[in-house]
């Protein structure tokens, strides 16, 4: 088979270890900058140029899409899904998970444990939302943020609602969310590959900083998940039609809560500190969905 990664950077670790997976299963890896990618809109003939030259016998891709251009990478994903390519992430859910507010919907529909947040268009009672959410300390997030960027701990409510006014006055769209003490200032980051955790590591945030994530300077360490956080990972992905995601969850006294569901989780945080072979997994989970026989015929 011929499987390409969607990445703007070919340097990078997760790339480098999924060219590796491909290769030693025995297939043809391809690194293409979705960036330089060109969409061709034709009736019935949709196709995809890059580097000014026909896209084609792509058998499935494995998008590793920034969240700073999600919109076109999305749709040069979409443009594989009509050409029949398998892809290990789909355009309509990579957009689900980008989406903070609507991903949250989505998996309060499906019954996903989450912790209690509020989303209003410059809402004339600010006292009022803090109190929804249980009042402070509470985190506010802006809806496009990523890597911890774009959140912080207000820990009264004068802070809070000094804070929401001022992301408000600069017209960014903000979630108001409770603040799980029990958590620590530790979340779980639960890997899942097709339908079930490979994997998963409980990250601490650097003392004095309650985000977890390891780019922020926390440190990862491996852990046995519960039976229910296990199903809440895997349901968070299902809900969001994710086939390969990082589920980011707080340990809290009514159970896990979910944070975020990334659909391009990095994979160096994850496999060093588990010692896993993840990307050799996502290589597997598409030789279980393309067979070997029929690998000729798919793509075009």
């Amino acid at each position: 088979m011929r499987i390409a990664i969607l990445s703007t950077n070919p340097d990078l670790y997760s790339t480098q270890r999924l060219v590796a997976a491909i290769e030693q299963h025995g297939h043809e890896p391809s690194v293409i900058d979705h960036l330089r990618c060109q969409v061709m809109i034709e009736g019935g003939k949709p196709s995809i140029l890059y580097k000014g030259s026909l896209l084609e016998n792509i058998d499935a891709i494995i998008p590793r899409i920034g969240a700073s251009v999600t919109d076109y990478g999305c749709a040069v994903v979409r443009q594989f899904e009509m050409m029949k390519v398998f892809t290990t992430a789909k355009s309509q859910a990579i957009t689900r998970s980008r989406n903070k507010l609507r991903s949250l919907q989505v998996l309060s529909k499906a019954g996903v444990g989450l912790p209690k947040t509020v989303f209003a268009k410059h809402p004339k009672d600010v006292e009022g939302l803090i109190e929804l959410v249980g009042g402070p300390p509470v985190i506010i997030k802006l809806l496009e943020g990523t890597q911890g960027i774009g959140v912080v701990l207000a820990e009264t409510a004068k802070t809070a609602k000094s804070t929401i006014e001022a992301f408000y006055g600069l017209k960014a769209n903000i979630l108001i969310q409770e603040y799980i003490a029990e958590a620590k200032a530790a979340d779980v980051r639960a890997f899942v590959v097709g339908n079930r955790v490979i994997g998963a590591m409980k990250r601490q945030g650097k003392e004095g900083d309650f985000r977890s994530n390891l780019h922020r300077g926390g440190n990862g360490v491996s852990v046995a998940l519960t039976p229910e956080e296990e199903a809440t990972a895997i349901n968070a992905a299902r809900a969001l039609g994710l086939r390969v995601a990082g589920v980011d969850m707080l340990q809290s006294n009514r159970g896990p809560l979910v944070l975020e569901v990334n659909s391009s989780p990095g994979l160096e945080g994850i496999e060093k500190t588990t010692g896993l072979d993840v990307a050799s997994q996502i290589v597997q989970l598409i030789e279980e969905k393309i067979p070997a026989d029929e690998s000729d015929t798919v793509g075009v």
